[in-house]
C-alpha cells in the first residue's frame, strides 16, 4: 500500500478504504412545518407507500426517499417508546 520507505499510520487507513466517487450523504434538516406535517401523517398511519408518499413528499418539497427514511426512523422510535411504556407498566404491577 505504501511506497518503500514510508509508513502509513493506522489513522490513515479509513481514508484509503473510502470508495472514490462515493460522497457521504448529507443529513436532512427538516423545518418545523415539515416535521409537524410528517408527525400528523404518522399519527394517521404508520406506513406510507406509493402515491401517498409521492404526494406528501412533493407537498413538503422533499424527496420520496427522505419521506421514506423519516417514516422508517419514526417507526423505530415509536416501537421503542411502546416497549418502554410496557416495561414501565410491568414494573408498576410487579
Amino acid at each position: 500500500l505504501s511506497p518503500p520507505g514510508f509508513l502509513i499510520s493506522k489513522c490513515c487507513l479509513p481514508l484509503l478504504k473510502a470508495r472514490p466517487g462515493k460522497a457521504k450523504r448529507v443529513r436532512t434538516i427538516f423545518s418545523s412545518e415539515q416535521l409537524a406535517r410528517l408527525e400528523q401523517e404518522f399519527a394517521r398511519q404508520q406506513y406510507l407507500v406509493g402515491q401517498e408518499r409521492c404526494l406528501l413528499a412533493s407537498s413538503l418539497r422533499l424527496t420520496e426517499e427522505q419521506v421514506k427514511v423519516w417514516f422508517q426512523n419514526r417507526r423505530i422510535k415509536w416501537r421503542k417508546q411502546s416497549l418502554e411504556q410496557q416495561q414501565a407498566k410491568l414494573a408498576k404491577m410487579g
